[in-house]
């Protein structure tokens, strides 16, 4: 009795099945690839801004903390912006002619702010408070990297739930003494675990990791 299907329908079979499962598997995995990418986390891209200001100059050469700028970053959740009253506290003296300055000044004597680019954005799903970390041990480098060496700042960590999730699960690395919370070039060497645990201990650290601590 002849066969109902001829035989390369078997080879036909086990190729369409294939396709459907690579399928499948690839609709799973492509989206869970494709958040931990640069191209959606924005980790090292370029984040172009109104007015262009060079981080290594008013950190290196003008020795300006980060606290003068980001003034509220000990007691508020976001690290707070400056506003052009207090560029213009120097920039009223120092290049107060130059082009590049052009739309301080505008936003000075119109009171108008100006608009920068975010280079840090967490969803609105998630809290995250600046003192809470600041005031625990966690240096600005540990999650902004070493800013006084960039001439555009633009973000070097994932924000990731997982990066999170990592550095809670095990804080001590990532702590240093509230002395050196501002210090980029601050280094534990090969006593940090040490130091990290001393810190965790006298300022209170807790290992955070339920879902209520971020997603409130």
């Amino acid at each position: 009795m002849a066969s109902v299907f001829p035989r390369w329908s078997n080879t036909a079979f086990r190729v369409a099945l294939a396709i459907l499962v690579l399928g499948v598997v690839t609709a799973i995995a492509a989206p869970m690839i494709y958040v931990r990418t640069e191209w959606n986390t924005r980790q090292n891209l370029p984040i172009e801004q109104p007015v262009q200001f060079d981080h290594r100059h008013h950190v290196q050469d003008d020795a300006i903390a980060c606290r003068f700028c980001h003034h509220t970053v000990e007691r508020a959740g976001p690290a707070g912006m400056p506003d052009t009253a207090l560029c213009m506290g120097c920039h009223s003296q120092i290049w107060n002619q130059s082009p590049k300055l052009q739309l301080v000044r505008a936003s000075y004597f119109s009171d108008t702010p100006i608009v920068w680019n975010r280079v840090y954005n967490v969803p609105d799903f998630v809290y995250f408070s600046h003192a809470a970390h600041v005031n625990k041990g966690v240096g600005c480098v540990t999650c902004h990297g070493r800013v006084d060496r960039m001439p555009d700042v633009h973000q070097v960590t994932p924000l990731t739930m997982g990066w999170c999730i990592d550095c809670h699960r095990a804080p001590e690395r990532h702590l240093r003494p509230l002395s050196a919370i501002t210090d980029m070039e601050w280094d534990a060497g090969p006593d940090a675990e040490r130091i990290g645990r001393q810190v965790a201990e006298e300022l209170g650290v807790r290992r955070l990791i339920h879902c209520s601590t971020c997603h409130r």
